[in-house]
C-alpha cells in the first residue's frame, strides 16, 4: 500500500505535468491573437496614414521616392537576418557569393516579380492618392480573385466549388463599391476616381502574377524565403530607382531626393518595409484562416476611421459590398473538404513574404 506521503507527491507532480500540458497551447493561442492584432493594425493603418500623407497641406513628398527606400529597406532587413543566421560575417559573405553571384542564372529569375512588385508598389500610391482609403481597401481584395486565376494558369491549381462562389461574392461586392456614388467622396482637381480604379485593377493582376510566379521559383528551390528577398529587393530597388527616373526624375532634380518627407512619410516607409514581415509570421505561426479573418477586421476598421478622418459616408451599397467582399475573403480561407484537392495559395497581403 502507497503511503499518503507518496500518494500527495505523485498527485501534484501529475498537476504540475498538467499546467504544463495545457499552457503550452495557450501560448500558442496568445500568439495567434497577437498576430491577428499586429495584422489588423498593419493593414488598416498603413493605408489610412498613405491616405492621410497624400491630403495633407504643405510641401508634397515624390512617391517613387518612397518606393525606393521601401525596396532597399525590405533588402537591407532581409540581409540583417540572414547575417544573423550566419556564424561569422565571412560565412555570411560566402553564404551570399555562392546563392546569388554564383548561381547567377537562379538570381536572374527574381527580377521578373521584382519588376512587377515595384510597379505595384508605385500604383499602391497612385490609387490611394485617388480614391478613399475604405474604397481603396475593398477594391483591393480583388488581388484574391487575380491570384486564384493565375494560380489555375500558371500552377494548374483546382478550385473547390466554395471558393468559386467566394470569388463571384467578391467579384460581386467589388462591383457594388465601384459603382456606389459615395465612393467617389470629395475628389478636388487633383483627384480622379477613374484613375484610382484603373491604378487598383492594374496593382491587382500585377500582385495576382508576382505573387504565384514567386511560389513557383519557392517550390522549384530550397532556397530560404530571406535569401529570395534579398535577391527580390535588389532587383527591386533597381526597378524603384528606373521608375522614380522615368516619372519624377525633373521633380528630385529641382526638390530634391527627400523633398517633403516628414514623420508622418518615414512612418509610411517603414510599415511598408516590416509589412512583409509580419505576414511571414502569420503565415508561419497562424493559418489561412486567420489572414482572411485579420483582412476582413482591417477592412471594416478602414471604414469606421474614414468616417472620422476623412469625412466618408457609409452607404447602404457600399455596406452591401463590404459584406460581400469580406465574406467572400473567409469563405475563401476555408479549408477543402476533400483531401486529395490541392489548395491554393495563401490569400495575398501587402508584403512580399510568402509561406516558409
Amino acid at each position: 500500500m502507497t503511503s499518503p506521503r507518496y500518494r500527495s507527491e505523485r498527485a501534484r507532480e501529475m498537476a504540475k505535468n498538467s499546467v504544463g500540458t495545457s499552457t503550452q497551447p495557450a501560448t500558442s493561442l496568445q500568439l495567434k491573437y497577437a498576430l491577428l492584432i499586429l495584422l489588423v493594425i498593419q493593414n488598416a493603418v498603413l493605408i489610412l496614414s498613405m491616405r492621410y500623407s497624400r491630403l495633407v497641406e504643405g510641401n508634397q513628398y515624390i512617391t517613387t521616392t518612397a518606393v525606393v527606400i521601401a525596396e532597399t529597406t525590405k533588402m537591407l532587413v532581409c540581409l540583417f537576418i540572414i547575417w544573423y543566421q550566419q556564424p561569422t560575417t565571412s560565412a555570411c559573405i560566402d553564404f551570399l557569393y555562392d546563392s546569388i553571384v554564383v548561381n547567377w542564372q537562379d538570381t536572374i529569375k527574381l527580377s521578373v516579380p521584382a519588376f512587377v512588385y515595384a510597379l505595384q508598389n508605385n500604383l499602391q500610391y497612385v490609387a490611394v492618392s485617388n480614391l478613399e482609403a475604405a474604397v481603396f481597401q475593398v477594391l483591393y481584395q480583388m488581388k484574391v480573385f487575380t491570384t486564384a486565376l493565375f494560380s489555375v494558369v500558371l500552377l494548374n491549381k483546382k478550385l473547390s466549388g466554395m471558393k468559386w462562389f467566394s470569388l463571384v461574392l467578391l467579384f460581386a461586392g467589388v462591383c457594388l463599391v465601384t459603382v456606389d456614388p459615395s465612393s467617389i467622396g470629395n475628389q478636388n482637381n487633383n483627384q480622379s476616381f477613374i484613375t484610382g480604379v484603373i491604378a487598383v485593377a492594374i496593382s491587382c493582376v500585377s500582385s495576382g502574377f508576382a505573387g504565384v510566379y514567386f511560389e513557383k521559383i519557392l517550390k522549384g528551390s530550397s532556397a530560404s524565403v530571406w535569401l529570395r528577398n534579398i535577391q527580390l529587393g535588389f532587383f527591386g530597388s533597381i526597378a524603384a530607382v528606373i521608375g522614380m527616373l522615368l516619372r519624377d526624375y525633373e521633380k528630385v532634380i529641382d526638390k530634391g531626393f527627400f523633398f517633403g518627407y516628414s514623420p508622418l512619410v518615414w512612418m509610411v516607409i517603414a510599415q511598408q518595409a516590416v509589412g512583409g514581415l509580419i505576414v511571414a509570421a502569420v503565415v508561419r505561426y497562424a493559418d489561412n484562416i486567420l489572414k482572411g479573418f485579420a483582412t476582413s477586421i482591417s477592412i471594416i476598421v478602414s471604414a469606421l476611421s474614414s468616417v472620422y478622418l476623412f469625412g466618408f459616408q457609409l452607404t447602404l451599397l457600399f455596406g452591401v459590398g463590404t459584406v460581400l467582399v469580406v465574406t467572400s475573403i473567409y469563405l475563401y480561407g476555408l479549408p477543402n473538404n476533400k483531401p486529395e484537392e490541392e489548395s491554393l495559395p495563401s490569400l495575398p497581403v501587402t508584403g512580399k513574404l510568402p509561406p516558409s
